[in-house]
């Protein structure tokens, strides 16, 4: 145990990929709740470069409560319509006046630049909606806690204290599953979608491995504008089908079936046909923090946190800080430190204490037969040190858009 109260254990399970039954989960960029955490995101990256570019530094804010309430559409073979549009409510806390220590009073244009932000990002991820039309965006940032401004402005320490007492949980290797479907998501809404418009950016992945035999269930929101009729429907998906069965083969020596679009019904005509490539036009809702994890992830095989990790101050808010920061310190130690098959990586703060001293700090590990824990505890404490002691740089990732939060 040093200063920082790190603790080492060895964990007598199996790893993860050594399980019989694994599984694990993914909401594309273009799932309602996704769409939530990347507008959070968006504009919390806006107020924090807004506030370091007027004053000079991170002003107290948290965005991390946005909401989307469905619309709805007629989808069409050719092109169909929004019925009604898309909403969504930026939600949480943010400072609009500041005065300097020299007396320099800012008002700063906090509304502006959070709708703006999360105007630039829609387009980015759903570009069949039309701003203000087929999405509205309102804005309700309230002023920030005094006491907690207090707490985020301690002093002007080099280090930032805590702003809550809570944890974050991160884990490495990434399992062949695992890595299949967070890498079948990305390359579905990067690659493949720009060579097939016709695939919408709502696409889940979930998969399930027993044994050694590894099952994906792909949803693919599919946009009317870009398919002529059911063939070209059908022929979508069996692509999709096709890239997908690809992709993971290429990722693994186990079996692999794939499933897309299992709810269609080409009898009755009930597809997933989309006017704009996203759920939230057929009545599916969204929200901050209900989908993926900070590693992209959702995964019942391993401990998470069920903090949202995005949209929070990425100077002080533990919520943010040591999800990324016990991932960053889980791949870094299975990167440097050999024979781990398994590593879970917990951090906890206490309000009011530096965020580079945790509460506690605690890996456990799995290692193959080839060595005991002993022999490289050294190592991996070594590590964990390193790391916290660089907590601030995740703040500069963050905002520079270096961390995937969602």
């Amino acid at each position: 145990m040093s200063d920082r109260n790190i603790r080492i254990e060895s964990v007598d399970r199996r790893a993860v990929e050594d399980q019989e039954v694994e599984i694990v989960e993914r909401k594309g960029i273009g799932h309602p709740d996704s769409l939530c955490d990347g507008i959070a995101e968006r504009v919390s990256r806006a107020l924090s470069n807004l506030y370091l570019d007027r004053v000079g530094e991170v002003l107290h804010y948290n965005t991390d409560e946005t909401q989307l309430a469905a619309g709805s559409a007629a989808p069409a073979f050719g092109g169909g319509e929004v019925v009604e549009p898309i909403y969504v409510l930026l939600v949480g806390r943010a400072t609009k006046q500041y005065t300097a220590d020299d007396g320099t009073e800012y008002t700063l244009p906090v509304d502006s630049v959070a709708l703006a932000a999360a105007r630039d990002y829609l387009a980015e991820v759903v570009p069949e909606l039309e701003f203000g039309t087929d999405v509205v965006v309102d804005v309700r940032l309230g002023e920030g806690s005094g006491d907690l401004q207090t707490v985020f402005g301690e002093d002007g320490a080099a280090v930032p204290m805590a702003n809550d007492t809570s944890f974050g949980v991160g884990h490495a290797p990434l399992t062949e599953t695992e890595r299949i479907v967070l890498e079948t998501e990305e390359y579905l809404n990067g690659p493949y979608a720009d060579e097939n418009p016709e695939l919408g950016p709502d696409v889940k992945i979930m998969g399930k491995r027993e044994g050694d035999h590894i099952d994906l269930t792909v949803a693919a929101a599919m946009i009317d504008t870009y398919l002529d009729g059911m063939d070209d429907y059908r022929d979508a998906v069996a692509n999709v089908r096709e890239a997908v069965a690809d992709l993971a083969e290429s990722h693994t020596d186990r079996t692999v079936t794939v499933e897309v679009n299992t709810a269609d019904d080409y009898d009755e005509g009930a597809i997933y046909l989309t006017t704009t490539g996203t759920s939230a036009e057929q009545g599916d809702d969204g929200s901050v923090g209900r989908g993926n994890r900070s590693n992209g992830l959702i995964t019942p095989n391993r401990p998470m946190s069920m903090e949202a990790t995005s949209g929070k101050n990425p100077v002080n808010h533990i919520g943010k800080i040591y999800n990324l920061l016990s991932t960053r310190i889980a791949e870094a130690v299975v990167a440097e430190v050999h024979a781990i098959r398994d590593l879970r990586v917990r951090l906890l703060s206490q309000i009011g204490r530096p965020i580079d001293q945790p509460h506690v700090a605690d890996a456990f590990v799995v290692t193959d037969d080839t060595v005991d824990l002993a022999d490289i505890e050294t190592d991996i404490q070594a590590i964990v040190e390193r790391e916290l002691a660089a907590v601030t740089d995740v703040t500069r990732d963050v905002i520079d858009g270096d961390l995937r939060t969602f």
